[in-house]
This record gives structure tokens, C-alpha cells and sequence, in this order.
């Protein structure tokens, strides 16, 4: 009798841990999903400078990481001196907006290196996030 009680304990904690670990699994299929599918989009940009142009699209959009991922790998494919600095600045914002100060100098000390006359519009320079970290980036030139 104590043997059918534990059987029938059991068995729904044992569907619950089953259903459980389906759904992990279908959560790590779909993260893996998005790897390959993004890892399929960037080979399908041509050139660094689609990349560059990709990247920017989904910072403006607000997919931080994507377009993190995207300006690091057309960086990585030989932009020209000027681009170079227009994927840091986005990096540096994107930097930024994350409360990732020391990264966010870093970027703009990157853009600075790569095209000596980089600088922010006014507006860009205004802004109350990124705006003080690249000033004080631009004083120490």
C-alpha cells in the first residue's frame, strides 16, 4: 500500500521534472536558433561597410548586443579610418546607455585614434549620458 502511495507521489513530480527539462531544452534550441540565423546574417553582408551600416541600424533600433556584435566584426574587416570611427562612436554609445563608462572612454579614445578630426554633433555632444564621458575624453587630446 506505502508502495502504490510513493508510486503515485511520484509520478506527477516526475512528469513535472520531464516537462521541466523539455522546456530548458527548447529554450537552448532557440538561443542556439538565434546564433546560427544572426551568425547567417552577418555572412550574408558583403562588405565591412554593409556591416558598419547593419550595425548602426540596430543601435538605433535598440538591439545593443546585435549591433555591438555587428560594429565589432565590420572593425574587424578593414574599415577606412573615418568609418572605423563612426562604428566606435556607436560603440562608445552603446557602451554608454549599458553603464559601461570605462569601455564607453575606451571606444571614443578609439574613434579619436582612428580619425584625429572625429568629433560629436552638438547634439551628440549634449547628450546627458555619453555627452560628459566624451568630453572629457576630447579634453585629453
Amino acid at each position: 500500500m506505502r508502495l502504490l502511495f510513493i508510486l503515485l507521489f511520484l509520478l506527477p513530480l516526475l512528469t513535472a521534472c520531464e516537462a521541466v527539462k523539455q522546456g530548458a531544452q527548447q529554450v537552448v534550441d532557440s538561443l542556439d536558433f538565434e546564433k546560427a540565423r544572426a551568425k547567417s546574417q552577418e555572412n550574408a553582408l558583403p562588405t565591412p561597410e554593409a556591416r558598419l551600416k547593419a550595425g548602426i541600424t540596430q543601435y538605433e533600433n535598440g538591439n545593443y548586443g546585435e549591433a555591438q556584435r555587428l560594429l565589432q566584426a565590420s572593425l574587424a574587416e578593414g574599415l577606412s579610418r573615418t568609418d572605423q570611427a563612426i562604428a566606435y562612436k556607436h560603440l562608445a554609445f552603446i557602451y554608454c546607455v549599458t553603464e559601461r563608462p570605462a569601455q564607453c572612454r575606451q571606444e571614443f579614445n578609439n574613434a579619436i585614434s582612428a580619425d584625429p578630426k572625429f568629433t560629436l554633433t552638438a547634439a551628440e555632444a549634449g547628450h546627458p549620458t555619453w555627452g560628459p564621458v566624451y568630453r572629457s575624453v576630447s579634453r585629453g587630446r
